[in-house]
This record gives C-alpha cells, structure tokens and sequence, in this order.
C-alpha cells in the first residue's frame, strides 16, 4: 500500500470532522440530510419529496451552514440564519417559478409559519440533521459548539432556536448545551398538517468559553 492509498483509509475510518460552510457538490446530501430530519414539516410547503429535496438543494447558502463529513461524506449539517440569510434559501419567485402561481402562492403561506427573524446580537439556529448511520457519536455536540463558536465570532450575544414538541430527544441534547426554554406556542391547528401541535422557543447565551473556541476556529 503506498502513502496516499494509506492517507485515504485512515480518512475514511477516522472520525467526522467539522467544518464551516456547505462544500461545493454535496448540495444533494444536505438536501437528503434536511428532508430526513425536517421533511413531515416541510411537506406541505415544498412537496413531494423528490420535488423539495430538489429545491433545497438548488437554493442552499452555502457560508449558512455547518457540515460534518465522514468519508468524505457530509453526515450531519446545522443551519442558521444570520444577517437576513439562512441555510435553506429561495424566495417569492423562486417557488412560484417551482411549483407555478396556482400551487406556489399557498405554498408561500406555509413557508411564512416557518420565519424567524433574529433580533440585533441574535444568531437563530435552523435545527440539526443528523445521518441515522451516525446518530449517538457525538456529532450533534461537535455541530452546537461550531455554532456557538460563530455566533461569538460575529459579536452575538444569543443563539435562539425552536423545537417542536414531537421531537424531545433534539430538546434533550440543546438542554445539555445551555439552552433554555423561554416559551412555548402551542399550535394544534398544525398537528394533522405537519404533525406537531407545539413548538418551544430556547435561548443560550453566549458565553467567554465560545469566544475562546471562535478564536481557535
């Protein structure tokens, strides 16, 4: 076996690492990763599937994101939004020009439930997608403290996110990492269309360990 055959296996079989941004070519991947995680909600405004992982992938932001690869694989991926931006873009006519006027104006309503500004100092988490192959390593942990890292380096004081109430083990790990519930918006109206009846908002602060960790990043 020579160095760069060598150089491949131990990649391939070390652990996930963690980086900035989306890498160019694995758009679909975060789709795919995206729509595992977040697809029952998404459904209603960007389906069918095929359909919806399409235009994700077509309109990520790829300086909103933060990926973890395995084998040169993206296993894991964590949103925000920062600066009017978010991971998961396209606007008005990019879903009209999708889906047509007729099916994309209530698609539009839909996608307007899922809006959320961040206040000045404020960095809005879009949630974590996690490969089922890779669940329980670690990961999710690895991808909140790069977030955190990110919100410091650009001078937040406060990473907010929302949880909805069917998915308690993602609630458990933002517990484990600061995050504390501030509110909860109960929504039954929703339960039969996207299948939740409540969502919760969490706030952490930025603290001096996440300066110290941008600063190493």
């Amino acid at each position: 076996m020579n160095s760069t055959e060598g150089q491949a296996r131990a990649a391939e079989h070390a652990g996930p690492v963690v980086r900035r941004g989306i890498p160019q070519g694995c758009e679909e991947q975060v789709a795919a990763l995206y729509w595992e995680a977040f697809g029952r909600k998404l459904a209603p405004a960007l389906g069918p599937p095929d359909k919806g992982r399409s235009f994700i992938a077509a309109h990520l932001q790829h300086d909103r994101g933060v990926t973890a690869l395995a084998g040169g694989r993206v296993v894991a991926v964590a949103g925000y939004r920062l600066g009017g931006r978010a991971l998961t873009g396209g606007g008005v006519q990019d879903v009209l020009s999708a889906y047509g006027h007729f099916r994309g104006l209530p698609r539009l309503a839909v996608l307007a439930l899922f809006e959320r500004t961040p206040t000045a100092g404020e960095l809005v988490m879009d949630g974590i997608a996690v490969d089922s192959a890779h669940r329980g390593a670690g990961i999710g942990s690895m991808l909140l403290r790069e977030i955190a890292a990110i919100a410091a380096e650009t001078g937040c004081h406060r990473v907010r996110l929302d949880v909805i109430d069917v998915n308690p083990r993602a609630r458990a790990l933002y517990e484990r990492h600061g995050f504390t519930a501030v509110r909860t918006e109960h929504t039954p109206f929703l339960r039969r269309l996207m299948g939740f009846g409540a969502v919760t908002t969490m706030h952490r602060p930025v603290t001096a360990a996440d300066v110290t960790g941008a600063r190493e990043a």
